[in-house]
């Protein structure tokens, strides 16, 4: 899997290739900026559909899918679910001559064995397999989703020892029965670290690629607002501003409603407090997207959400729609 990615470069006017009449002495071409891995996993109506990580494909304004055999293919983007790192890509079916069974993660033991697929550190060592073990279940990884230094989403993996490396993300995690039960995604790369590596359960991948061929994209409940998390405020602005009693020191504040969404038609303001939803605590930004994006909440839903506003305790009744921007 080839990302592609345009850059301009000065162009001295001897030899090279440039873009337009060259009259302003820059050039501008489409150069391989990363490389990943990919599982064909469908094969329909002279087309066939690529599982990946969103992470290799972003940015990308081309995408190249490169075989086992060498053969090349141009991938079409058709949909990306940066929550859950994953996008789907379609290709015709010209060089694809089977496609990967998926297994079931939720049967998987630790101590099992399992093989990784994928091209670590390129094209040029591409077709590797490794082999490990799952060294963990239920695995929950924090993640920096918009790049802000903040912990966004806690990604729920496997862990498993076989070698992944750069290049391997998008790959194939296998079992002995050669069914695909994971989607490698990331690792733990810091000197003293070796062996822990991660994987997305097919189980819970599947869904999602399903709704990205069908849809594009992945639906999801929505309040309609953005947070900030409450132990992120200095203490002197928890009291004067968020006015919150002794003892609540937790939960996120609302620092932005968007107009006409669910948060908004259920009164909900700047500066209000979101302290439990649907019955269950919520402690930061986090807590809440987990309960938010889990399955169980569905579009239509209404759902209770109790809140601090100046230091007094209230709830409402709040009916999910669907997300239509990056706010919660």
């Amino acid at each position: 899997m080839l990302n592609y990615q345009s850059s301009n470069s000065l162009d001295s006017g001897i030899g090279g290739f440039g873009s337009g009449d060259g009259s302003n002495g820059s050039s501008s071409s489409e150069n391989e900026a990363s490389s990943g891995s990919g599982v064909i996993y469908k094969k329909a109506n002279g087309k066939a559909y690529v599982v990946t990580n969103n992470h290799v494909v972003s940015g990308a304004n081309k995408l190249e899918v490169t075989f086992s055999n060498g053969k090349k293919s141009t991938a079409k983007l058709i949909g990306t679910d940066e929550w859950n790192d994953l996008a789907v890509l379609e290709i015709s079916d010209k060089n694809v001559t089977s496609v990967a069974t998926f297994g079931n993660s939720d049967s998987l033991k630790v101590g099992e064995t399992v093989i990784a697929i994928g091209s670590p550190l390129g094209t040029e060592f591409s077709g590797t397999v490794t082999q490990g073990i799952v060294s963990g279940l239920n695995r929950t990884v924090p993640v920096d989703i918009n790049g802000d230094g903040q912990e966004d989403w806690e990604a729920e993996v496997i862990q498993t020892d076989a070698a992944i490396n750069p290049g391997n993300s998008g790959g194939a995690l296998i079992n002995l029965e050669g069914q695909v039960i994971g989607i490698n995604s990331m690792k733990i790369s810091t000197e003293n670290v070796e062996g822990i590596g991660f994987s997305i359960p097919i189980n819970e991948a599947e869904p999602i690629i399903e709704q990205l061929e069908k849809n594009g994209e992945v639906s999801r409940p929505s309040l309609g607002v953005t947070l900030r998390d409450v132990d992120t405020i200095p203490e002197q602005q928890q009291q004067s501003i968020l006015k919150l009693p002794d003892g609540v020191n937790y939960g996120t504040m609302v620092q932005q409603v968007t107009s006409n969404s669910a948060a908004s038609k259920a009164g909900l303001k700047q500066y209000d407090v979101i302290v439990e939803m649907n019955g269950q605590k919520i402690t930061d930004a986090m807590s809440l997207r987990k309960i938010l994006y889990n399955g169980d909440l569905q579009i239509g839903k209404k759902i209770t959400i109790k809140y601090y506003r100046d230091g007094k305790e209230r709830s409402t009744t709040l009916t999910l729609e669907e997300v239509k921007t990056s706010t919660q």
